[in-house]
C-alpha cells in the first residue's frame, strides 16, 4: 500500500484499515509461530503499513 492511497482515505476508513492490518499481523505470526508461513516478507510489509497508517492517521487528527 502506497503512502498516497493513504492519504486518500478518511479518518473512519483509516481506523479500519488499521484494525484489518493488526488482524493480518496476528495471522501471520500465528503462522510464522506453527511454520506454515508461506511469505515471511509479508510480515515486514504489514509491518510498515501499520506504521504508515498510523501516521497518516495522526497528521489528519491533528490538522482537525
Amino acid at each position: 500500500m502506497k503512502a498516497s492511497e493513504v492519504r486518500d482515505l478518511t479518518v473512519q476508513e483509516l481506523e479500519n484499515k488499521l484494525v484489518d492490518l493488526k488482524k493480518e499481523l496476528f495471522a501471520l505470526r500465528f503462522q510464522h509461530a506453527i511454520n506454515q508461513l508461506e511469505n515471511p516478507a509479508r510480515l515486514k510489509a504489514v509491518k510498515k503499513d501499520i506504521a504508515r497508517v498510523l501516521t497518516i492517521l495522526s497528521q489528519k487528527k491533528n490538522a482537525e
